[in-house]
């Protein structure tokens, strides 16, 4: 009996403490990583901000000790896969009043502004917020994507004035489409492709061309995966270990440099000039006539590559895909397409080449590209980190702390626009409301290849409304967002000439 009487006892004790210290000491973890940092902070605030009010952080919580938000984020991405629901579980825990959040992410306490406002603020106050990426030598610590000041406006006004002004993009029109044309001719021969392999291969066929002079070949190849592991790792959590996508990045981001390294020694020692963005790039000079680096060619051949072959990729591949659900958006798009081909004395089912001045007569396919490209949120959010403390509505983002802009949040927003989710280019009919189209960021640092992009995906978008039809082999599909959304069969697709 007193036997008994222990092990019931002892019973009782441990369910104690499995429903009574086990929770208690979970709730304390949970909670201790915030309540650090809003005590170092209050410690380090004593005084009262600039207009007399007592310093705060803006509403939020840090997560749980050395990941943060990480595992939220990877939930809410990655198995939920309802990313938008990763803010708006903040909107509804702490409203949206501020448009920003304390959090933490990627390693560094973070906070995160989400609404036109506040966006606008971080994006257009260069002297406040500068550039920081998780990890910074991926996309190259000299690239335009990470220098500021002066060395930020010279790169980036070459890099304009070699893709984006008018005469640029005529010239890259008549480069690239007859690679598309070809391509697509292969995609009807096979008659079932994966439309994001596909894709991916003519643009960053088109963009080696562009940019470094290079045709297909085993050497692109690897190139190709090299980048496809860069990308892998650029938001992932910087963990530098074996099997991490962060350290998988960093080898692969050593081969990349050792390939463009010896393509520019090759040029150096034959004194070799190509017409393409690195041979650009060699000669560019500063105002007192010297030239950049060779680490800081690579850096931004790395960058633009990174920049304009995958977020094109990803573009197009969402425009075929929504395309293959929208029958009647096909069929205007159709229309227009066919009608522009006989402009230009093209038959019904053959397209001809278009060019630079022909693209603004081509109003509805605008509408489509700018949808598309709301719809595909390439980059969810940009990084910055704070340059000193900023006080905004009544909020203070303490110096040193990461700042996420998360630009995903405006494009799927109702408040904005209408039934966010669905595929909608008449949409377009009217401009979006002010600050709530940054699909391709702002303020100085706007991406510069913004006019690229959608003159590739006008492109082919051309070639294939006149001459090609598809359907999805997998319609309902699941969608994969990280590291960037896709279907998660790449887009299966029939592809098959137009039938008369």
């Amino acid at each position: 009996m007193v036997a008994m009487e222990g092990a019931v006892g002892a019973w009782a004790w441990w369910l104690g403490l499995l429903f009574g210290a086990v929770p208690l000491l979970c709730l304390a973890v949970w909670h201790s990583t915030d309540a650090w940092y809003c005590a170092a902070f209050a410690l380090k605030y004593r005084g009262h901000g600039s207009n007399g009010i007592r310093r705060r952080l803006p509403p939020g919580h840090m997560g749980v000790p050395f990941l943060g938000e990480t595992l939220s984020l990877l939930w809410y991405f990655k198995l939920a896969r309802r990313p938008d629901d990763f803010i708006g579980a903040k909107k509804s825990a702490y409203g949206s009043a501020a448009g920003m959040y304390r959090t933490h992410l990627f390693g560094s306490p973070s906070i995160i502004a989400c609404s036109p406002a506040a966006n606008k603020f971080v994006l257009q106050s260069p002297e406040s917020f500068g550039i920081r990426w998780p990890v910074p030598e991926l996309v190259g610590i000299t690239s335009v994507v990470n220098v500021e000041g002066s060395s930020h406006a010279r790169l980036r006004g070459f890099i304009l004035a070699a893709i984006n002004r008018p005469s640029s993009l005529q010239t890259i029109a008549t480069v690239v489409q007859p690679r598309v044309v070809a391509a697509l001719r292969t995609w009807a021969d096979k008659g079932t492709i994966v439309a994001a392999t596909e894709i991916k291969k003519v643009t960053f066929a088109n963009i080696c061309k562009m940019f470094i002079s290079m045709e297909p070949s085993p050497l692109t190849d690897k190139i190709d995966r090299w980048f496809g592991d860069l990308l892998d790792g650029l938001r992932a959590y910087p963990f530098d270990f074996p099997g991490t996508a962060s350290h998988g990045a960093r080898k692969s981001r050593r081969k990349l440099d050792a390939i463009f390294r010896e393509e520019l020694e090759a040029r150096k020692k034959v004194d070799r000039q190509c017409d393409d963005l690195m041979g650009g790039l060699m000669q560019m000079k500063d105002e007192q006539g010297k030239k950049l680096s060779n680490e800081e060619v690579v850096d931004n051949i790395v960058s633009l590559v990174i920049a304009g072959y995958e977020s094109t990729t990803i573009a197009i591949m969402w425009a075929v895909y929504h395309l293959a659900k929208s029958p009647v958006v096909l069929a205007k798009l159709r229309e227009e397409n066919i009608a522009m081909s006989k402009s230009k004395g093209g038959s019904t089912s053959t397209s001809l080449m278009i060019t630079h001045t022909d693209i603004p007569k081509m109003k509805y396919t605008a509408k489509v590209v700018e949808e598309t490209i709301r719809m595909a949120n390439i980059a969810p959010m940009v990084h910055r980190v704070a340059n000193r403390d900023v006080e905004y509505r009544g909020y203070t983002i303490p110096k040193g702390w990461a700042v996420l802009v998360w630009l995903r949040s405006l494009h799927t927003d109702p408040n904005y626009y209408e039934d966010p989710l669905s595929f909608n280019p008449n949409r377009w009919d009217e401009p979006a409301k002010a600050g709530t189209y940054q699909v391709f960021g702002g303020g100085p640092r706007v991406c510069a290849g913004n006019m690229l992009a959608r003159l590739q995906v006008t492109i082919i978008l051309h070639h294939l409304c006149v001459g090609y039809e598809w359907e999805l082999l997998n319609p309902d599909a699941e969608i994969n967002y990280l590291p960037h959304p896709r279907p998660a069969d790449g887009a299966a697709m029939a592809f098959r000439k137009l039938s008369t």
